[in-house]
């Protein structure tokens, strides 16, 4: 059998399984079992997938994503929100468009603090979006800033998915967590841009500033003092990943551990909370893992078949131009987003770009880097984006056409992000190349 109508053949099984409803890690199982099938002629092979499964399974590398969201947990069910909330707000002030403002940090903050783009847009459609229209702000903007700065916590580290990324690429997790920061504050720094254009063009999007703010030059300083314990936990895990002092691995593990201290000292952590925290880390961390576990023989059997190495080749004997090459290439994923999830769509496009990529001499950190900016957009793209529908859960009253005229926007400035990153390689690399 020819090798594009076996590649065909199992993305098309693959969707197919997708759209049945089955558990994203039940279709790669299926799909691993049935491929082996296929070029054996029987299961006795399967040895092969229980290996993978279980060298994959215990792998060092995959302690960062249960610590990693037990520090994102920690911090969000204690009361560390709420004192970066005042603290943002306290230091943005009275300012006309001051809650898109406020929306926007809080959000990239919150997104680095949790990593969760739907556990971020549920938390402020419930709490700032109300405010925001009880005060007259325009919804279709309140709604596109909650979504744009959401979006951030996939990129900006300690990002779940940029671990997960990593290990299917096989490139260096810290490099790609440290290559997310300066493409996440230039996102922010776009959105906040944006904000200031639209209102500046059109100032009914936001109302006019009634009266000064009543707080004090000393009770802004104290809101804001009040939130550097948490803000230097990030940073500590940031510092100790690009001086190579520690792995990602052990930086979240320091991080968990100095989370807890802070939050018990200076946050509402106590020991129901944490028993919280731990269990929905235990199940999240579990659906993670036997995704990956039952995913990572996908590549093994695509090697077996000679897809890949054919696949490599009619690539690379079509001689086109490096830029079109990942044009097409950065296209399948942002489609593929649309209607599934982004770690099913890294799991099924990684095993077949990584020889592709190299065969186009792509630098692979500057490119999974830009990947995994181009699949955080699938969490707002419309039909199907995760956070269009935990913030419609979150925000009582709003309709999902609100929210998709409200994704318009922030799908074409992280579109426009992905130009810049794409022509400004050191943007990514910069930071990486200091470690």
């Amino acid at each position: 059998m020819e090798w594009y109508v076996l590649i065909s053949a199992a993305v098309g099984l693959m969707l197919l399984l997708f759209a049945t409803g089955l558990p994203i890690f039940l279709s790669f199982l299926t799909l691993n079992l049935l491929g082996l099938y296929a070029l054996t002629g029987n299961f006795k092979g399967v040895l092969l997938v229980v290996n993978s499964m279980y060298d994959t399974g215990t792998s060092l590398s995959l302690a960062a994503i249960p610590l990693f969201i037990l520090l994102g947990e920690i911090l969000f069910r204690s009361s560390a929100v709420n004192v970066m909330f005042n603290a943002v707000d306290a230091v943005v002030g009275a300012v006309k468009s001051r809650l898109y403002i406020v929306s926007v940090i809080l959000s990239t903050i919150f997104g680095a603090l949790s990593g969760s783009a739907m556990a971020v847009a549920a938390m402020m459609g419930a709490s700032l979006l109300p405010e925001m229209e009880k005060r007259g702000y325009q919804k279709n903007m309140s709604l596109g800033t909650i979504l744009g700065g959401s979006s951030l916590a996939p990129i900006i580290p300690p990002s779940v998915m940029a671990v997960v990324l990593g290990i299917l690429a096989g490139v260096s997790i810290s490099g790609l967590l440290v290559a997310g920061i300066l493409p996440g504050l230039l996102l922010a720094l776009v959105f906040f841009v944006y904000i200031v254009i639209r209102v500046k063009l059109n100032p009914k999007l936001a109302p006019a500033v009634i009266e000064s703010s009543s707080l004090s030059a000393q009770e802004r300083i104290r809101l804001l003092l009040r939130a550097v314990p948490f803000l230097a936990i990030i940073a500590t895990i940031l510092v100790l990943i690009i001086s190579g002092v520690a792995t990602p691995t052990e930086a979240a593990a320091m991080g968990c551990v100095v989370a807890m201290i802070t939050c018990s000292l200076f946050a509402s952590l106590r020991w129901p909370t944490l028993v919280q925290a731990l269990r929905s880390t235990a199940w999240t961390t579990g659906m993670i893992m036997i995704i990956m576990v039952c995913s990572v023989s996908f590549s093994q059997i695509l090697n077996m078949s000679g897809v890949t190495t054919n696949l490599v080749n009619a690539v690379t004997s079509l001689e086109w131009h490096p830029v079109l090459m990942f044009i097409m290439l950065m296209a399948l994923g942002f489609v593929l987003c649309m209607f599934i999830d982004q770690i099913a769509v890294m799991i099924l496009l990684v095993p077949l770009y990584k020889p592709i990529i190299a065969a186009l001499g792509f630098d692979p950190l500057w490119f999974w880097a830009i990947f995994l900016v181009n699949v955080s957009i699938g969490n707002v793209t419309p039909p199907f984006g995760y956070t269009l529908f935990a913030l419609q859960g979150a925000a009582k009253g709003t309709t999902i056409q609100e929210l998709y005229r409200a994704s318009v926007p922030v799908i074409l400035l992280y579109l426009l992000v992905i130009v810049v990153l794409a022509l400004v390689p050191d943007i990514i690399l910069w930071l990486p190349s200091l470690m």
